[in-house]
């Protein structure tokens, strides 16, 4: 294919900043076959957002994460006597970049299986590509239902959450408390549609109503006309439809304007990670309920995990970073498993296994390609609740997994047999 030039070689050379070096010289040389791996070496790409909306959800800390995954298979850095090499990359959430470094990956450099993934446009992208190739796509930051039903393909895994999960768990518990009129402010992309319409659909089914909804630009940094029209809409319920610092604007504008505490109206960002409620702060978000698939206190196996993972990043993991970390970890458990990195037989072993470890709890993969799991709604602690600078939760419920995500039986995925 052509050279890349400009902010396509830009994105490429993150790459090499990014690579793990702690994993040694070995990785990055040629090597000669190790039995059942291909190529000698197995090849793991982060395709994340290192300077966009989302950088502090995913980015430098999902190669964190899949840096200690890596240690935590095998302290060789070796999968059936062959090096594991780790690069990473900016997909600076453009369709266009991501699906240029992904060939480019695939094709001159022989990765062999690239996840994070933060954007779904991208995501989406990328998938056709992994499928095309015959490789791997591991989606842990993407969170379009479309990415395992419309379409899902035979050689991706959305693994950690989709739009589904998250409207249905927080629409259903604010329905309970009455508030049933809603109004959407809404990231005008793949992901911001994708939630919006299938929180609609769960209200419409449960007896709620969308009053109306407004639409704006990724990085929009002055939300106020977009605040007004929902202020003045009348709605119960104002939902948040967007991620990233779009979220954290829209809550800390929307304090300034005295529309959080004391206001007639309840915010719920649909997708909000702990980094953007740590920076909204607890007197702005207390109360909110939000729905999350992994919060770091859950447990002592998750709280273990969280502590290495802030001593090396000096946060604690957001449930797209853990997903990262699982994601690996368990490609390769299945590459040990199946004796190959073959694609397709290593999908196939990822499929029959059950995913369980201090991330993911009662996981398994269906044929649609979605890791399904149990969630966890919670919601914001005040102030005075609060222990620590990462102590923002209350586990108001653990939702299992047939619960959380759509039946398979209402799947519009074409490798679902009906």
């Amino acid at each position: 294919m052509p050279s890349l030039t400009g902010h396509l070689r830009r994105a490429i050379a993150v790459a090499a900043s990014f690579t793990l070096t702690a994993l040694g010289p070995a990785v990055c040389a040629a090597q000669p076959a190790a039995g059942g791996i291909s190529d000698g070496v197995v090849k793991i790409g982060v395709l994340t957002d290192l300077s966009g909306v989302s950088s502090d959800n995913a980015g430098k800390g999902s190669v964190v994460a899949a840096t200690m995954a890596i240690d935590d298979f095998a302290r060789d850095h070796k999968v059936l006597g062959a090096p594991i090499a780790l690069i990473s990359a900016d997909s600076q959430g453009k369709t266009d970049t991501g699906a240029t470094i992904a060939r480019e990956w695939y094709d001159r450099d022989k990765v062999d299986m690239i996840t994070d993934l933060t954007f779904s446009n991208v995501a989406l992208a990328v998938d056709r590509i992994a499928e095309e190739k015959k490789k791997i796509a591991l989606v842990t930051g993407a969170g379009s239902s479309a990415i395992s039903n419309e379409q899902c393909t035979a050689h991706s895994v959305q693994w950690m959450y989709d739009t589904y999960a998250l409207a249905n768990s927080t629409s259903q518990a604010l329905l309970r408390r009455g508030l049933k009129s809603w109004y959407f402010i809404t990231a005008d992309y793949a992901f911001g549609q994708a939630l919006e319409k299938d929180a609609s659909e769960i209200l419409a089914r449960q007896g709620g109503k969308v009053v109306g909804s407004v639409k704006h630009p990724v990085n929009s940094p002055d939300m106020s006309s977009y605040l007004l029209r929902a202020q003045t809409s009348g709605a119960q319920v104002i939902a948040l439809a967007n991620s990233g610092t779009d979220t954290l604007n829209t809550v800390k504008q929307a304090s300034q304007f005295n529309m959080i505490q004391g206001g007639k109206q309840v915010f719920t960002p649909l997708l909000s990670l702990i980094t953007e409620v740590h920076g909204m702060g607890l007197k702005n978000a207390q109360g909110m309920i939000l729905t999350n698939g992994f919060y770091w206190d859950q447990d002592e196996r998750s709280r273990a995990f969280a502590q290495r993972f802030y001593a090396q990043h000096k946060k604690m993991p957001t449930m797209m970073q853990a997903a990262v970390y699982s994601a690996v970890l368990n490609y390769l458990k299945a590459i040990q498993a199946a004796g190959t990195d073959d694609a397709d037989a290593v999908m196939a072993k990822l499929k029959s296994m059950k995913i369980d470890d201090p991330v993911i709890r009662n996981g398994h993969i269906r044929a649609d390609g979605k890791l399904v799991h149990d969630m966890l709604l919670v919601q914001v602690k005040a102030p005075a609740e609060s222990k620590s600078a990462w102590d923002l939760y209350k586990i108001l419920e653990t939702i299992p997994a047939d619960k959380a995500f759509a039946p398979l039986a209402d799947s519009k995925c074409a490798l679902v047999k009906k």
